[in-house]
């Protein structure tokens, strides 16, 4: 046979192979678009984001990865916190998105962010220079690490500080799914900022606030017969000091239900009297599962790294850079 026939059958042969092996990624930038990326991670450029417009409407946009998870990041942690308490907290963060998008079906986050003119707007132009600069750079620093916990991703809650210890996950939701969130002692939130709140309510606001369950363990009458000092009474707090019980006249509802009727920041709390009116003093801020950010924060000023401090709060889970093989973004 013709030595240059063999030469174009073989030329023919390997374009073939070429074709074949970029077919699927032709097909999905045909079909979804060039923003399109194979796999994830901060190698998919962007991702797809629902977010609520002026009027309350629904707006779906694409983002730029990295800023989304730096717009979260200036949403739930304090600019001036340590590198390495940031560098923890994006990981929780990213797990967190890994997780929603493992379970979604339209691959689309719905996780609040601050976009780059917000922080524009929140912080002087040198300020948002330094702070954008700072977020995103510890979202490259982390490039793709995320927490698991067995075969998959971990549940990465988190909080601002604890009472002075973090609650456990089976406490809280009744369910050994999550044995890596136990109780942790975090004496330095005691020193938080804001760690001490009292509230002041007038017994009729509580019943407005609680109305829903109220009304329907107690009936109409007995919640319009307004309540006293006396109808309230802590029944149970958990091994961290959170109320896990509590008693409204004759309904008994959980800690979490209270504080979130009332806006109160933690669930650990006690009551007292004050007039004709109800005073509540909490100690800490958010639910108390996860990561404390006061005691990251302070462990990181002590030395800590990112990686001992995720060890610290969820013990028994593995830093794991090696995404899942399931195309999410």
């Amino acid at each position: 046979m013709n030595r240059n026939i063999i030469k174009q059958k073989l030329k023919s042969f390997f374009a073939f192979l070429i074709i074949l092996i970029l077919f699927p990624y032709i097909v999905s930038v045909f079909a979804n678009g060039a923003d399109i990326r194979i796999g994830s991670g901060e190698n998919a450029s962007y991702v797809t984001v629902r977010t609520e417009d002026a009027d309350g409407g629904e707006q779906i946009s694409k983002v730029k990865w990295t800023d989304y998870l730096a717009g979260i990041l200036a949403r739930e942690i304090p600019e001036d916190y340590e590198r390495e308490a940031l560098k923890a907290q994006t990981v929780l963060i990213r797990t967190a998105l890994y997780r929603e998008l493992e379970n979604s079906e339209d691959k689309v986050l719905s996780e609040d962010y601050m976009s780059t003119a917000e922080m524009e707007a929140r912080w002087s132009k040198e300020e948002f220079e330094e702070y954008y600069r700072t977020y995103t750079e510890v979202v490259k620093a982390t490039d793709d690490m995320v927490l698991f916990y067995n075969d998959g991703y971990a549940w990465t809650p988190f909080h601002q500080s604890s009472c002075g210890m973090t609650r456990s996950a089976e406490e809280v939701t009744g369910s050994k799914e999550y044995p890596y969130l136990k109780v942790k002692e975090c004496p330095l939130d005691k020193e938080a900022n804001d760690e001490i709140h009292i509230y002041t309510f007038d017994y009729n606001e509580v019943l407005r606030r609680c109305r829903d369950f109220l009304v329907a363990e107690e009936g109409e009458e007995k919640a319009e017969q307004g309540y006293s000092f006396s109808d309230f009474e802590i029944l149970e707090t958990d091994s961290a000091g959170y109320v896990s019980s509590l008693r409204i006249g004759q309904t008994t509802c959980t800690g979490d239900q209270f504080r979130d009727a009332l806006g109160l920041s933690s669930s650990a709390f006690s009551f007292s009297e004050k007039g004709d009116a109800l005073q509540i003093t909490t100690t800490g801020n958010g639910h108390g599962l996860g990561m404390s950010q006061w005691t990251a924060n302070e462990m990181a000023k002590e030395g800590s790294t990112s990686e001992e401090i995720l060890n610290f709060f969820f013990e028994g889970t593995t830093i794991n850079t090696e995404i899942q093989e399931t195309e999410l973004l």
